[in-house]
């Protein structure tokens, strides 16, 4: 039998310790060997291995707009309690808080997680409880512009499933960072601990704020998928604290089958996002880097932008062919730049083609808009261009009238999907594109 690599250590170093020292020293340092486990180089590599850190959740970043920001009172000694839903699970867990654009450094003097006990409620598992630490400290100062990555936190969390993350706030920033759209209701109280169990006299919004993303522990085969759009991926029409956006969905068919369960989708989608003008966020080539590169573990990034670049510029009067022309030409240059700057980070690029809107009631496209929109969808579609098309446009559009969605898929404003107008969405995108062993 060959020996081991630490068996092989011992027999050559207590040879030459025999001849060094005579055979009495080094008969009572055999026995102490002996009893002493070597530990081989391979064993060593196990225990101090990093943990593989995969985004499980997240949202984008901006300035609230003054109608979505919470008032000074509010966060005055204020007590915010934000309930995430979850799509990968993991062994541990740890956090990112934002101060993206503050204009000064966010002092929070404590945070907390726990499992909720409902998506719709404050109501928390209080055995799941755990304090979150930064550097070994309770509170944090993030400064402006930046995030700060929590300490791992021993709590087990399952996928799917929904976390509360409490702050502990002791004066509102100059400026807040946030995240409108998040669907979901966030709680705000006062003169009571982060850890309390329920929040009943909590006063309720439903936006996020100062929190960008929700990592786990996972398998090194986990991996993410980022969601990069608009208020279609945003989820805007979507159920409250439902879940049911398309990236929900998407996540949960990637968790029903076994081949998927290791992949997350992360939605990194902004209402109003454009992909060349800051509107509602920073204009989607400026959040890039924060919204995907910085997401851990992401290897696919699926893009659904552009049609609030070309609702724009169809509520303009007296709009030339020529302008049309160089407004999708420079929208064909902006995917370009997202497949570039992708792939040279690695990952692969999925291009969701755009969703009908004919009748919208916001933008009131007229035929060269609509125009626009085939444009842009028939170059996603051309191969060699993004890596594989998630064809979005034939999930949700009617066949007898193509520009419009099917009644049952639009949420009434022809614009945005309803429910069952994301789950179509999800529905479409073929598994095999995620995971290239996975059968649809």
């Amino acid at each position: 039998m060959t020996n081991s690599p630490g068996k092989w250590f011992r027999s050559r170093f207590l040879s030459a310790l025999s001849r060094a020292a005579g055979p009495g020293l080094a008969s009572v340092l055999t026995g102490a060997l002996a009893l002493a486990p070597v530990t081989t180089h391979a064993q060593a590599a196990q225990a101090t291995a990093p943990l593989h850190w995969v985004a499980s959740w997240g949202a984008a970043q901006q300035i609230p707009e003054p109608q979505n920001a919470l008032s000074s009172d509010d966060l005055d000694h204020a007590v915010l309690r934000q309930l995430v839903h979850l799509s990968l699970g993991g062994s541990q867990l740890r956090l990112r808080l934002s101060n993206a654009f503050g204009t000064t450094p966010l002092r929070i003097d404590s945070v907390h997680v726990a499992r909720a006990l409902s998506p719709s409620t404050s109501a928390i598992d209080t055995a799941t409880d755990h304090a979150v630490r930064f550097s070994g400290s309770e509170s944090v100062t993030i400064p402006a512009g930046a995030e700060y990555i929590s300490d791992p936190v021993s709590l087990p969390v399952a996928p799917l499933s929904t976390l509360t993350v409490t702050l502990s706030i002791p004066a509102a920033p100059a400026r807040q960072t946030g995240h409108p759209g998040s669907r979901a209701t966030s709680y705000i109280a006062h003169l009571v601990s982060a850890a309390a169990p329920e929040l009943p006299a909590a006063h309720t919004v439903e936006h996020w704020y100062f929190l960008s993303g929700v990592d786990v522990a996972a398998p090194a085969q986990a991996a993410a998928i980022v969601a990069f759009g608009d208020s279609i991926t945003d989820g805007h029409a979507c159920t409250t604290n439902g879940n049911d956006r398309w990236t929900d969905d998407l996540a949960a068919r990637l968790q029903a089958n076994p081949a998927t369960r290791s992949l997350s989708v992360i939605n990194t989608g902004i209402g109003g996002n454009h992909l060349l003008t800051d509107g509602l966020g920073p204009n989607a080539l400026a959040r890039f880097d924060r919204d995907i590169l910085a997401r851990p573990g992401v290897r696919t990034v699926l893009v659904l932008e552009a049609i609030n670049d070309l609702g724009a510029l169809s509520r303009m009067p007296d709009v030339t062919a020529a302008q049309h022309a160089d407004l999708v030409a420079r929208l064909i240059a902006a995917y370009q730049q997202i497949l570039d700057r992708a792939h040279a980070a690695g990952l692969t690029v999925l291009g969701g083609t755009l969703t009908p809107w004919l009748g919208s009631d916001y933008y009131h496209p007229d035929a060269a808009s609509e125009a626009d929109r085939k444009a842009l969808n028939a170059w996603i579609r051309t191969p060699g261009h993004f890596d594989a098309v998630v064809d979005f446009d034939r999930a949700v559009r009617d066949p007898a009238n193509p520009g419009h969605m099917v009644p049952a898929f639009d949420s009434g404003d022809h614009l945005h999907p309803s429910p069952a107008g994301y789950k179509a969405m999800a529905d479409s995108i073929p598994l095999l594109l995620l995971a290239p062993a996975t059968a649809p």
